[in-house]
């Protein structure tokens, strides 16, 4: 018999039975059983430092709490901030974006810092627009003939940009003013649609309702990525909430004495 494996197998998981119980001469062989599960969340000092705590994502997006799930935050409490948007859009798009995820973010610490539940350990607050490439802010469309029409100038204009600003707040150990300490970060990723996407199927998506809750009227986690071409940037930062950025931020604004990237930084 041949010991050749055969290549299209999948490498074999971990065991821990394997690995931590010893074998007895003779005995039966363990039973190998496929389990699916969460992977273990991520042991870093500044995720640590929060667990158990108060962590606030002030944000209704179910997609940011998803990704947020991902890197181990799974007991994040969901305030979203009512505020009306309403900052002008002559504003430079990264600014747009930085002062209303900015203003979310202050707006739900400082409604919560003398809560009963106590003080939030941290407050995470994002905000995305689409930006098409004559540079209008694209955001939620607001009926289905918009949302046909974005679509179609989407499709036909080549590149797009997609901007997420990000901001974490969280309380200083010492009384210190202000009494937090907050970093930002505006992540900005190029998106190209198919030019070959037909009328047809930019209706049949615009019927099925995805897009029509997300900024530039499509999800590229979900059936909008048959729309895209292709990307040059953070995919996550499509989705919503760019992790990579997310979690430094986190380790900065729970160690501010540490030197990285400050918000003067964000305009990349």
């Amino acid at each position: 018999m041949s010991d050749q494996k055969n290549p299209l197998e999948p490498p074999p998981a971990y065991d821990a039975d394997s690995e931590h119980t010893p074998l007895v001469a003779g005995a039966p062989a363990p039973v190998r059983q496929q389990i699916s599960r969460a992977p273990l969340p991520l042991e870093l000092p500044a995720l640590q430092a929060i667990r158990g705590k108060r962590v606030i994502l002030a944000s209704a997006s179910p997609r940011r709490k998803q990704l947020l799930n991902q890197i181990g935050l799974r007991d994040i409490e969901v305030i979203p901030c009512t505020a009306p948007e309403d900052f002008s859009k002559t504003l430079a798009p990264f600014e747009y974006v930085l002062q209303t995820a900015e203003q979310k973010c202050s707006i739900i610490y400082r409604q919560e810092i003398d809560s009963e539940k106590g003080e939030p350990a941290l407050v995470i607050a994002a905000d995305t627009v689409v930006v098409s490439p004559m540079g209008d802010i694209l955001e939620k469309p607001r009926s289905e003939r918009e949302h046909i029409s974005v679509l179609k100038a989407l499709r036909n204009s080549g590149w797009h940009k997609v901007y997420t600003a990000v901001v974490c707040m969280a309380p200083l150990e010492s009384a210190m003013d202000p009494g937090y300490a907050l970093k930002r970060h505006v992540e900005e990723t190029n998106v190209r649609f198919d030019p070959a996407v037909s009328d047809e199927l930019i209706l049949a998506y615009v019927k099925t309702r995805e897009g029509a809750d997300k900024a530039g009227g499509y999800g590229i986690q979900g059936m909008g990525a048959i729309l895209v071409e292709k990307i040059d940037g953070s995919y996550d930062n499509v989705v919503g909430l760019p992790l990579n950025a997310t979690m430094k931020l986190i380790g900065q604004v729970l160690n501010p004495e540490i030197q990285g990237e400050d918000e003067d930084e964000e305009e990349e």
